[in-house]
């Protein structure tokens, strides 16, 4: 398969599912995978720790080194609460606007600042919006990372979300062994869209906890994503 008809693939999600389950984070158990994109943020992130910590649960984040460079504290304090972190990018750029100089530089900078916080390396990368390219794949292989998207989303960047309207966006197409995208913050988003986000993850993750639902990082999720041609 080319690497045009790759990135394709990769970009729409039915297709993804379909075609790349590896890649939409699909895994091989009925473990459910909870990501958060765009923090560190220390005006929203805590509160999801918060939530998180109370209902003992575990996610994994895809940041971004500029926010994780100016946040090193948080960043430590999320790995201590027992999160797992992944590289977003350096910012929130779409990678067809970046060179490809700029674009490994940008991944392999946030892997490293990630890894000197955390003590331990990191494993995952998600392009920002999802979107991917051959520079984009080459830099994540360049950096040691596997690329790994979602399955389902609530599409809590919307001015228009509700905490309601969240659950059941995500609900159309989560199903067990999928991963699930949210955000831990507006910074890219609706403002204000965070404390959405927050009140439907206590929605979502309420009701696994009283069905038994297995939730957590990737790390756990038993996936082993796909290499997608460069």
């Amino acid at each position: 398969m080319s690497s045009a008809v790759n990135v394709l693939v990769a970009g729409v999600g039915p297709l993804r599912r379909r075609v790349r389950p590896g890649l939409a984070g699909i895994g091989p158990t009925p473990h459910i995978a909870l990501t958060y994109d765009d923090g560190p943020d220390p005006v929203s992130t805590p509160a999801f720790l918060r939530l998180l910590d109370r209902t003992g649960q575990r996610a994994t984040f895809f940041v971004l080194g500029e926010h994780a460079v100016r946040h090193p504290v948080l960043v430590r304090e999320m790995a201590a609460a027992g999160h797992e972190l992944a590289v977003h990018g350096w910012d929130h750029r779409c990678v067809l606007r970046e060179r490809p100089d700029a674009l490994r530089e940008g991944v392999r900078r946030t892997a490293g600042i990630l890894g000197d916080l955390i003590g331990a390396p990191v494993r995952w990368y998600r392009p920002p919006y999802g979107v991917l390219s051959p520079a984009a794949l080459a830099a994540a292989r360049d950096t040691g990372l596997r690329t790994v998207l979602w399955s389902a989303w609530g599409r809590d960047w919307e001015r228009r979300a509700t905490p309601s309207r969240i659950v059941t966006t995500v609900d159309r197409t989560l199903r067990p062994g999928g991963t699930l995208l949210l955000h831990d913050t507006d910074r890219t988003a609706a403002a204000g869209s965070w404390r959405r986000t927050l009140a439907a993850s206590e929605l979502l993750l309420t009701r696994w906890a009283a069905t038994g639902a297995d939730v957590g990082p990737l790390r756990a999720h038993g996936l082993r994503p796909e290499r997608v041609p460069a």
